[in-house]
């Protein structure tokens, strides 16, 4: 009988499935580290991202409630693993994610696994949903009705990602979804429920983490092409083609710094957000690769294969998105500090 890895080693089995979305490899599987996977958290930072972007862009706003910025975080990070699950249940119901598809490939799929049955994850499914539509009425009541039209937009546009009758990653939709989604709905949501406001600077200065964001789910999708085109799944790189989707995400790319500095120069933004330029490097690394096709077998201890694109726009994203926070901090500390 297989035994429980002691603390130390719960500890490492946990941070591996948070760097990887998967369990260590030839180890058992404790309930914390089973959830880890199952709920996709090593995705999660992406919305903890957006919610620390709009809480370092309320920072000196008038009427902002720290309470209410708390619980908004909360609530979409909740509302994040909702549609990670939401969305293996709704894909696997309807035949798209099978033992071959790489949802099953890049990490353990949470029914097809084994890691839960079906009925465990709607059980999750609906808990989370609970919690957040609790979070919704707390907040609904401190800030009114723009609350519930933030949070409603982001659970539609959330649930016909992949369910029908809309289906929108079908149709070549779901990369603006996830720009709406992660940019104005999660950051101008967050900021209007910490503030009781919110004005078009907000807003813009919502879309270039939210192309940031994107970029990952273009690469997820060029990685999926020769299996999702078959199924007639016509994301946005199966419509456009492999190496003009290529193309496109590293536009992407280069418009998240474009835009930093178009909010910058327009007061969106504090300067020191222009620190985002420190990873252009890393950028410069990750061109030429996004350039090739990938490689026909995975390199040494490469962990999501079949994932090349979605993980060398992840790289990109860790280190920009984390320099955008570093700067908006700064920024919000000049704002309190003068």
């Amino acid at each position: 009988m297989a035994t429980m890895p002691q603390p130390g080693g719960r500890v490492r089995a946990w941070a591996y499935a948070l760097r990887t979305t998967n369990p260590p490899p030839g180890g058992p599987v404790d309930a914390v580290t089973r959830w880890i996977v199952v709920t996709r958290a090593a995705v999660l930072p992406m919305t903890l991202v957006s919610g620390l972007v709009a809480a370092l862009l309320a920072v000196g706003t008038p009427g902002l409630d720290v309470r209410w910025l708390v619980l908004a975080v909360v609530g979409i990070t909740l509302a994040h693993v909702a549609n990670n699950l939401m969305n293996d249940l709704y894909d696997t119901r309807a035949g798209s994610d099978s033992a071959a598809y790489p949802r099953a490939l890049y990490a353990p799929h949470p029914v097809l696994s084994g890691l839960v049955g079906t009925r465990t994850l709607v059980a999750a499914i609906v808990l989370v949903n609970a919690a957040d539509l609790l979070i919704l009425v707390v907040l609904a009541a401190a800030r009114g009705w723009p609350v519930v039209a933030f949070a409603l937009a982001g659970f539609v546009l959330s649930v016909a990602y992949t369910a029908p009758p809309l289906r929108l990653k079908k149709r070549g939709l779901g990369e603006p979804d996830v720009l709406v989604v992660w940019g104005p709905l999660m950051v101008g949501g967050t900021y209007y429920a910490a503030t009781g406001t919110i004005g078009w600077p907000v807003l813009l200065a919502s879309l270039p983490y939210g192309l940031l964001c994107t970029t990952v789910l273009m690469g997820k999708h060029i990685d999926k092409i020769p299996y999702d085109a078959p199924l007639g799944i016509r994301t946005l790189p199966v419509l456009l083609g492999d190496a003009r989707a290529r193309a496109v995400t590293l536009g992407l790319m280069v418009a998240f710094y474009v835009l930093v500095a178009a909010c910058v120069l327009v007061g969106a933004m504090p300067w020191p957000a222009l620190l985002v330029v420190l990873a252009l490097p890393r950028l410069v690394k990750v061109w030429p690769r996004f350039r090739r096709p990938p490689p026909a077998e995975p390199p040494a201890g490469f962990p999501v294969w079949p994932l090349w694109y979605a993980a060398l726009a992840w790289v990109h994203v860790r280190q920009a998105g984390a320099l955008l926070v570093v700067g908006l901090a700064v920024g919000a500390a000049l704002r309190v500090l003068g």
